[in-house]
């Protein structure tokens, strides 16, 4: 009995090793020149340089509402587009061309505004940029010192 499942499981093994057919018959030239200039293609990455990747709002009051306006040069051999930005809290939200390319050697602008309500002392905030980068992932920063708000005395104390 065992001697018969070995037998057949040598006949199955053997059976799917046979079928493989010589895998560069089914490439074609055409195919290989699609690849070769696909595989030359892909270093051409857009690149997000910017003007500077931290801004410092120095000392602001708590309550405050601030705002700065990052530039970015796409650097790349490729157009550049921004999917996603988001801010590392709530109280950081970006505004950014989203989903407009933008070509190679142009310019574009990510404007961050900063609300310091409830986030006394220093702060530092982070904008995680999603973009078609060779990392795809891009950061720049905010920080600020809150200067809080003055304590209030209960009614009644």
């Amino acid at each position: 009995m065992k001697k018969g499942i070995l037998i057949l499981a040598g006949i199955f093994a053997m059976s799917l090793v046979s079928c493989k057919k010589n895998a560069s018959d089914k490439v074609s030239e055409e195919q290989l020149v699609e690849a070769a200039e696909r595989d030359a293609k892909a270093g051409d990455f857009p690149v997000m340089k910017f003007n500077e990747l931290e801004h410092d709002f120095g000392t602001i009051n708590e309550g405050d509402v601030v705002e700065h306006l990052f530039t970015f040069t796409n650097t790349g051999k490729a157009p550049l587009v921004i999917t996603n930005a988001k801010g590392s809290c709530g109280c950081t939200v970006p505004t950014y061309p989203k989903n407009t390319p933008i070509a190679p050697g142009a310019t574009g602008e990510i404007m961050v505004k900063f609300n310091s309500t409830n986030k006394p002392n220093q702060q530092q905030k982070t904008v995680t940029i999603t973009a078609n980068t060779e990392t795809g992932k891009e950061r720049i920063k905010i920080k600020a010192s809150v200067t809080p708000k003055p304590k209030t005395e209960e009614a009644g104390s």
